[in-house]
């Protein structure tokens, strides 16, 4: 018996494979399905099964896919509501994989529809189990996610007790050697204070997740729900996209539409630069917004645009193009790219310099746009900092008064390049000033 972890980095997702015999299980797979192919094909196995632990959020699954590929049965909960092809997976269902077996427990509470999965071996001990986004290693999933009407209406209180019996009544009562592995890791919006490995036991995490310390039903839900992350726009749709399957990938890759040399783009319609900030200052279609191909360039295009916008994509290399096309179908993205294109090398708009010690003297003679999130601005970096989160930028712009120079910071200068970017697409007769790196010189003021 093996288990094999896919871990993708810029969405801190897990996924895995569990191998019987030359049977495999994938729990949790991301968009592009070749990676568990592979593992099938590198042990001469075959794919027979593809279980979902809940309707994902924050990425898009390739189950369908998956299941019509190798002719594999998904299960998930009959609580899912999926639309398409599956056996429920529930308290008390199995599945006979080699010589081990798989056991559903329903686990609510990230999501009503949540399960979590029990591997036990031929002597039928509980060897491990995966927990989706229930529990993590040091936290458990947040269950704020499933509010909106297009995510089932649930409120997030109601989502939170149902987490405290799961967790108490049902994982917190498997053996203490139980591996834990969880489908998210550090990064991800699906948690808060996620710790840096990617699988744990029952034992270490009741001595040290806080949300499994001893405590009553209403505590847990107030700390719970205290400080949870922004949610990304597109959360509620990979919801739902999830729930009916998304179409192939590689044709999905395909369809998206190519704009050559010179061709002219429609007014009105976003463009999205994903060169580094430099480059973008250096030259850029005016009204683009810098979101540079990085670590969590999914996340930020996700949080940004909406699931109905369309938008242009637009990068220096064909092959840095692909790329962030390949990174915009892993939210289920791709449909709205209107155009995919490589930079024009002559492009008129400009971002001006900033004088880093003009700032530092004189900082009251800029409008300062703190764009970090709310729990990073409880330390404020500037005195009479205007705080929108990136998140909000788009909708809030016109907040910010612009009869100052406005001076944008994040926490590290990847976010200040787009906020910057959006502010003087809506701004366009206002000097807009990136701090970008330069904001690690600048220490916290008491507030």
């Amino acid at each position: 018996m093996q288990i094999q972890q896919f871990y993708d980095k810029g969405l801190a997702h897990a996924s895995y494979a569990i191998r019987a015999g030359r049977q495999v299980a994938v729990i949790d797979p991301g968009r592009d399905p070749q990676p568990y192919y592979d593992f099938a094909d590198e042990h001469d196995a075959q794919i027979v099964a593809v279980i979902e632990t809940h309707p994902h959020a924050d990425f898009v699954s390739s189950h369908l896919e998956i299941a019509q590929e190798t002719d594999a049965t998904i299960y998930c909960s009959k609580l899912t509501g999926a639309r398409y092809p599956h056996k429920n997976f529930d308290d008390g269902d199995r599945l006979k994989l080699g010589n081990v077996e798989l056991h559903a427990l329903n686990t609510p509470g990230h999501s009503p529809d949540s399960i979590s999965v029990l591997l036990m071996d031929e002597a039928a001990q509980t060897r491990a189990v995966f927990t989706g986004d229930t529990l993590f290693v040091g936290d458990v999933g947040r269950p704020d996610l499933r509010e909106a009407e297009a995510a089932g209406g649930h409120a997030r209180e109601e989502l939170a007790a149902q987490l405290y019996t799961s967790l108490r009544q049902k994982l917190m009562a498997l053996p203490p050697t139980t591996r834990v592995y969880p489908a998210h890791g550090p990064g991800s919006l699906c948690g808060k204070t996620t710790s840096p490995d990617l699988d744990s036991t029952i034992a270490k995490e009741l001595a040290t997740n806080y949300a499994l310390q001893p405590m009553s039903e209403p505590e847990f839900v107030r700390v719970l729900l205290e400080d949870q992350p922004f949610m990304p726009k597109y959360f509620g749709h990979d919801v739902q996209l999830n729930k009916q399957g998304a179409p192939n990938f590689e044709d999905s890759i395909r369809a998206v539409p190519r704009v050559h040399g010179g061709a002219a783009l429609a007014p009105g319609v976003l463009v999205i630069d994903t060169r580094p900030a430099a480059k973008f200052r250096a030259g850029h279609l005016p009204g683009a917004i810098n979101l540079q191909d990085g670590g969590k360039f999914e996340t930020w295009l996700g949080s940004v645009v909406g699931p109905q916008e369309k938008f242009y994509l637009l990068a220096d290399t064909q092959i840095q193009l692909d790329a962030v096309i390949r990174k915009t179908a892993k939210i289920g993205y791709e449909g709205n790219i209107k155009g995919a294109l490589l930079a024009p090398t002559t492009q008129p708009a400009t971002s001006p310099a900033v004088d880093v010690a003009a700032v530092r003297q004189h900082p009251e003679q800029f409008t300062i746009v703190d764009i970090r999130n709310r729990t990073e601005a409880h330390d404020p970096l500037f005195a009479h900092a205007l705080l929108i989160p990136l998140p909000e930028l788009r909708e809030r712009v016109k907040e910010i008064p612009t009869d100052k120079p406005v001076l944008v910071h994040c926490a590290g200068g990847y976010r200040s390049a787009a906020g910057a970017s959006i502010i003087q697409a809506a701004l366009p007769h206002a000097e807009v000033l990136d701090l970008s790196e330069a904001v690690t010189e600048f220490a916290p003021v008491s507030a």
